[in-house]
């Protein structure tokens, strides 16, 4: 039985993209908690959490404009 490497591939991209947006939000959501509740201010968790989707959705992003100019590169190339 042969399998489709492009299959793999996208599975993978898809995997990448979930992590390098979860990992931003729940680092700076862990923060936000950590601060807020060392110094009384709970509120802080809000903007920590906004910081850290948009952190999230920059990685993706940058990620996404890469593999787009790679593979407009390798059409050129061929």
């Amino acid at each position: 039985m042969k399998y489709d490497k492009s299959v793999y591939r996208s599975l993978v991209l898809i995997t990448q993209f979930g992590i390098n947006m979860i990992v931003p939000i729940c680092l700076c959501t862990a923060a936000g908690v950590y601060i807020g509740r060392k110094f009384s201010m709970d509120w802080i968790t809000i903007p920590f959490f906004l910081a850290g989707a948009l952190a999230g959705f920059r990685n993706i992003f940058m990620m996404a404009k890469r593999i787009y100019s790679d593979k407009e590169d390798n059409v050129k190339k061929d």
